[in-house]
């Protein structure tokens, strides 16, 4: 007889045969022109637009560029800037002027409108290594006033041989203090070389890999540097190995309710929505504010296709 009171039995995601779990290769994307760089795009794919909240994740990785990303504006979402080698000056229309660093979290909330802009540090071009990721905002979070906020000096866990730098949500029962408006985590991690270990996690989270240097197995799987591995909910704990070690990024969160329409800089829930931000930016709407120090220079929009925007459902 099952006892209705017991404790759960602990569940190892191990899937070597690939159930319950999928890998997502990067795409190269050429930002060019006034942006200056190219990165690696992993979120979102065709087939799975998000994990959890996280709806965006590019990896900017050159060695000599000179970041120039004029003010653009954003709505529906959070950005989160984590470079990994060189420093990035944001500036933005709630008055922020920071030069942000390796170890250090910009994180911006857009709500109905925010414009910003990112350039890296001097006027030579240097090594630019980072992540650039998105938070889709839940409806009831949406149209929060904008605001900016700096972490620099984030929460680690520790375990024998792992070190995770928190970003956003719990881990082993270390929690960041940066804001966020539904179920997340995201997390920065390095294994030692010859180092098995099992992480907890959250069973109702689904959760995303990105391995950043080394190679790495999770929970059968082998993954190097580029590819984004997919892991279903239901586990509540990762078994991590490596060899040789590893530095990894992990994502999750618990699956997104909502539907979203996503184009350019915008997260919507209509094509109206997304329309009308397009034409607010355009139109020079109070809105967006503006950015101090590049006078009139901004990135202008894009046309808008000439087919309706619609939600990006998911299909795994």
């Amino acid at each position: 007889m099952t006892r209705l009171d017991a404790d759960p039995v602990p569940s190892v995601c191990h899937a070597p045969d690939g159930s319950g779990t999928r890998l997502l290769e990067a795409r190269e994307v050429p930002l060019g022109g006034v942006r200056g760089l190219s990165v690696h795009r992993t979120l979102p794919q065709r087939e799975l637009p998000m994990i959890g909240a996280w709806c965006f994740l590019d990896r900017f990785d050159e060695d000599r560029s000179l970041m120039r990303v004029l003010p653009h504006p954003h709505t529906g979402l959070q950005t989160v800037t984590w470079p990994l080698v060189g420093d990035i000056r944001h500036r933005d229309s709630v008055g922020s002027d920071v030069v942000v660093r390796p170890g250090e979290l910009n994180l911006m909330t857009s709500g109905r409108g925010v414009s910003h802009s990112e350039f890296s540090v001097g006027e030579e071009a240097a090594a630019m290594h980072g992540l650039q990721l998105w938070v889709a905002l839940p409806e009831a979070a949406a149209q929060v006033p904008a605001a900016f906020e700096q972490h620099t000096d984030l929460p680690v866990h520790r375990a024998p041989g792992l070190e995770a730098t928190v970003l956003v949500g719990t881990l082993g029962g270390v929690t960041s203090t940066a804001t966020v408006h539904s179920p997340l985590l995201g997390a920065d991690v390095t294994l030692e070389a010859d180092t098995v270990v099992e992480v907890p996690v959250d069973p109702a989270f689904e959760h995303g890999v990105l391995v950043l240097d080394g190679a790495l197995e999770v929970g059968g799987v082998e993954l190097g540097s580029g590819p984004l591995l997919y892991l279903a909910p239901g586990c509540d704990r990762l078994e991590l190995r490596s060899a040789s070690g590893a530095r990894f990024v992990l994502l999750g969160g618990t699956p997104f309710p909502e539907e979203l329409v996503m184009w350019w800089n915008f997260v919507g829930r209509s094509h109206e929505d997304i329309a009308s931000a397009r034409e607010d930016w355009e139109a020079g709407s109070p809105r967006f504010g503006s950015v101090a120090g590049h006078g009139t220079d901004r990135i202008p929009a894009p046309p808008l296709p000439n087919v309706r925007l619609t939600p990006r459902r998911r299909s795994i």
